[in-house]
């Protein structure tokens, strides 16, 4: 036994030595012995000290003290994930036992599994020990039952909060929100993307598209991109940045967006309206069918062209992937080398672009770096907040949530430095959540004279843009995770094989001249299943991850190399 407490504790220390490592001063207006919050965060250093100080000045003006912030730094939302996950696993662990109560084996990875939370009666004998263990987990939001040591989760995507709570590890919202009021500015769901749950709140948003580097487009001899498929360009082959979708949501996301394109192309291409599309949608919301099993009413002709789409969404990813220079850790880290000319073009969010060309212009002030949002390929997402379970500093954890979400918070996104209002040092780029920042709202005209940009103009207005993309959560959604490590399969772990193909490929005439290249190029594994829309979802239940993975690797890798 104390041999495996040992293994355990040496786990948890590998796994939280990066938070050690990386942890943050605490900033804010605050002194030695004002209260401390500690946030979890994927933002960069410039969120981070503009919030941190603008929110120890509004607690002192209205609660009367200054507050530390205490950030601690990971990197991506799936570090964060992991590193929650541990801590409330030794926290809740060691709750359970001090009651004199047995921890099954296993439970550690069973205590974030949503499907335990279904009646006991219905679970099978063998998983009903598992379920009052974590029953208990969700009903405990008491600090000196067990915590993480962290009060809020900052930044990330719509995904990662939700899955936090699916898996426990945030609380609900809602009394906060009461609180708060104006829940009118906080839409729910726009155009399909969830912005709002009981769960998290967006307090800021993003669309997804590409910068590029004018100087290095005029020397390839290619004109601006204006579509993810321009990205497929040859003459991009060697220039592109791109981000691990396994550890990055944002880029994640990304990819998800050119999917969905895909799939409405396809079902656009197959004779089907908007208004059909809205329509076959709802039905199979309501009937709550399984992945791919159709209610009546519903063309079988419409579910063939989306599944079309998703395969040739993946072909263009492959494409893209044929072209990158490097596949990142760190999103942020494309439009620094876009700036600097390293790469020609990546995908990235659009704030990382936005700031980095504010940040690094030629001389005389010309922009080196441009950043387009595809119209039709991206639709508007939330950056959220959430209140993390068994939170130490529970009543700053809400305050903080509260400053996010209202005026004085929302104005440090979009605001210039230095006016009233807004940031100290650092410009954002951020399109703020709440629908009075925008038209027709007096708000937004009065904010005209102070924002970075101008949130009145339809490529700024976050509404305005969210009328060009509709997201169908069930043609990507529950694919979200999958998507991932296909895309790690197909690109990076059989990565040096896609270049060279492609490189071969472009040798001897391009793809027009080489079909039977190219459909070997994007066929999908057979291993260990046939992969198709409907079949993925089955894979990932039914196997490992490392199985899965490593078979699809060996598919591309072999089919790639000729073998």
């Amino acid at each position: 036994m104390l041999q495996r407490l040992g293994y355990v504790a040496l786990v948890l220390l590998i796994v939280a030595l990066p938070l050690v490592l990386r942890r943050t001063p605490a900033a804010g207006a605050g002194r030695a012995g004002d209260p401390i919050l500690v946030i979890i965060t994927p933002h960069n250093e410039a969120i981070r000290s503009e919030f941190g100080r603008a929110f120890s000045a509004w607690h002192r003006q209205r609660y009367g003290c200054a507050v530390r912030v205490d950030w601690r730094v990971l990197g991506g939302t799936t570090e964060i994930s992991r590193y929650l996950q541990a801590q409330y696993a030794a926290a809740v662990g060691a709750w359970w036992r001090q009651q004199q109560r047995d921890w099954p084996a296993g439970m550690s990875e069973r205590l974030f599994d949503a499907t335990l939370d279904a009646p006991p009666a219905v679970l099978p004998a063998g998983e009903r020990a598992f379920a009052v263990v974590r029953q208990a987990f969700l009903q405990t939001d008491a600090p000196a039952a067990f915590s993480s040591g962290i009060d809020v989760f900052f930044g990330g995507g719509a995904f990662d909060h939700g899955d936090a709570a699916r898996k426990g590890c945030t609380v609900a919202l809602e009394a906060v929100l009461r609180r708060l009021g104006e829940l009118d500015q906080l839409p729910e769901q726009v155009s399909g993307e969830t912005w709002r749950t009981t769960h998290f709140a967006g307090n800021a948003l993003s669309v997804f598209g590409i910068c590029y580097n004018l100087d290095r487009l005029r020397d390839l001899g290619t004109p601006p991109p204006s579509q993810w498929a321009d990205l497929t360009d040859p003459r991009y082959c060697g220039h592109l940045g791109l981000t691990d979708p396994t550890k990055s949501g944002s880029a994640a996301k990304a990819f998800e967006m050119i999917i969905q394109q895909q799939c409405r192309l396809a079902v656009h291409a197959a004779g089907y309206t908007e208004a059909e599309i809205a329509f076959f949608e709802r039905l199979l919301a309501v009937s709550k069918t399984a992945s791919g099993e159709l209610q009546q009413g519903v063309p079988q002709a419409y579910q063939r062209a989306l599944e079309t789409g998703w395969q040739r969404g993946l072909a263009l990813i492959q494409r893209l992937g044929a072209n990158a220079r490097y596949f990142t850790d760190s999103s942020s880290r494309v439009p620094l080398d876009v700036s600097a000319g390293d790469a020609a073009a990546g995908i990235c969010i659009d704030f990382f672009a936005r700031f980095q060309a504010a940040q690094d212009l030629a001389p005389g002030g010309r922009p080196r770096m441009a950043f387009i949002a595809p119209i039709g390929g991206t639709s508007v997402t939330s950056d959220p907040i959430s209140l993390l379970r068994g939170a130490e500093h529970r009543e700053l954890a809400e305050h903080f949530i509260a400053f996010t979400l209202g005026v004085e918070g929302q104005r440090l996104w979009c605001q210039r430095p230095g006016t009233p209002g807004g940031p100290e040092r650092y410009a954002l780029w951020r399109l703020p959540i709440r629908r009075d920042f925008y038209p027709p709202g007096d708000r937004a005209q009065d904010l005209r004279p102070v924002t970075a940009f101008d949130l009145t103009a339809d490529a700024n207005n976050a509404f305005a843009l969210a009328t060009n993309f509709t997201f169908e959560a069930r043609w990507t959604a529950r694919h979200f995770g999958p998507h991932r490590d296909l895309i790690k399969a197909m690109c990076l772990d059989s990565g040096a094989e896609l270049r060279a193909a492609w490189r071969t490929i472009l040798a001897h005439g391009g793809p027009e001249a080489q079909p039977e290249a190219m459909r070997l190029l994007t066929r999908l594994p057979d291993q260990p299943e046939p992969l198709t829309w409907s079949s993925v979802l089955a894979i990932v239940r039914r196997y490992d991850r490392q199985e899965y993975l490593l078979q699809w690797t060996d598919c591309f890798r072999r089919q790639l190399s000729g073998g």
